[in-house]
């Protein structure tokens, strides 16, 4: 095989410091509007489209059932309207969260140079929307710095399908040219990001400790390896990628 040539990170969790900041603003916004959740449940069901997630919360309600390799397969209008609501509390509560305290991972920079120097696209991608990311990106200034070179959403895709489905992985090698996943490795934290560097077929899917989920969430599914942190990225891309 060939080397690797693209990178996707994941943001909170991996490459973007999350002490359960995220969890907490998502399920503070359940709350409000009186959805039966945990938060232990929003935070194994973290890294999907928002939206979709809040819209599991509805439908289980009402007595359906969708699990989290599910969660793009399944269109259900039935519930959206309700799921648009809490989503749009939900970011509000978000940005106001990121623009107090938006901080990297101890490593990520460096571990996005050392890419760089050894050729290697920076992609990252995500469960927010546009206007977290563009607050998160603001933030660190990895965009603008040059750090990374696209920064993906799921409003970047038809239909808003965020993971587990693959195509953000496939939306940045087609506008970063890269033309085989044999070259790609997926970096996350989630359920969502192994499945979907799995549905993707990359040559590495890497889970991270750094999250605030436990791995006996995320290491049941299908994975290459595990590390500390982003930070240990480079030294096994030297050991097991080159």
């Amino acid at each position: 095989m060939g080397k690797i040539s693209m990178v996707m990170f994941d943001l909170s969790g991996t490459t973007v410091h999350d002490d359960t900041g995220v969890r907490d603003c998502l399920y503070q916004a359940a709350q409000e509007f009186n959805l039966k959740t945990t938060p232990e449940e929003i935070l194994f069901h973290m890294g999907t489209n928002k939206i979709h997630l809040y819209q599991f919360l509805i439908a289980r309600e009402m007595g359906k059932k969708i699990d989290i390799e599910d969660f793009e397969k399944i269109k259900d209008p039935e519930t959206y309207d309700l799921a648009k609501k809490v989503f749009d509390r939900y970011q509000e509560i978000m940005l106001d969260y990121y623009r107090k305290q938006c901080k990297e991972v101890p490593g990520a920079s460096d571990t996005f140079r050392w890419c760089h120097e050894h050729g290697i696209k920076v992609a990252t991608d995500t469960g927010f929307h546009r206007v977290i990311t563009d607050a998160i990106m603001e933030g660190l200034g990895w965009v603008r710095d040059g750090l990374v070179d696209l920064a993906v959403d799921v409003e970047h895709i038809p239909g808003q399908i965020g993971r587990p489905a693959p195509f953000m992985i496939f939306y940045a090698m087609t506008h970063l040219n890269i033309q085989s996943v044999h070259e790609v490795i997926k970096i996350g934290d989630t359920p969502a990001d192994m499945l979907e560097g799995r549905n993707a077929g990359c040559r590495g899917v890497i889970g991270v400790l750094s999250g605030p989920r436990p791995v006996t969430d995320w290491g049941r599914y299908w994975h290459t390896h595990v590390i500390p942190s982003v930070a240990d990225l480079p030294e096994l891309i030297e050991k097991e990628f080159f």
